[in-house]
């Protein structure tokens, strides 16, 4: 398992969603991420080096540093914004 660090971007939207189950979902989501970090979606051009992973209806946008084994959660921002 790899260590978990949060951007301040990400807490300050997780902290706004009123919805439990949404916030379990993206929960579960970070826990699947922690267990196997290459789970995501690779990105290209400008994202290239992230991940996404698709939580309905958001997507959880994070960076694997594998040396250190450690994944940063950057992102959670809805599909439609994209």
């Amino acid at each position: 398992m790899v260590e978990i660090r949060f951007d301040k971007k990400f807490a300050q939207i997780f902290s706004k969603i009123k919805d439990d189950f949404t916030k379990q979902k993206i929960i579960k989501q970070i826990k699947k991420i922690s267990e196997n970090p290459e789970i995501g979606k690779p990105m290209r051009n400008v994202r290239k080096g992230t991940r996404e992973l698709y939580v309905s209806p958001f997507r959880l946008s994070y960076i694997y540093n594998y040396p250190k084994q450690i994944v940063y959660v950057l992102d959670l921002y809805h599909k439609d914004k994209q």
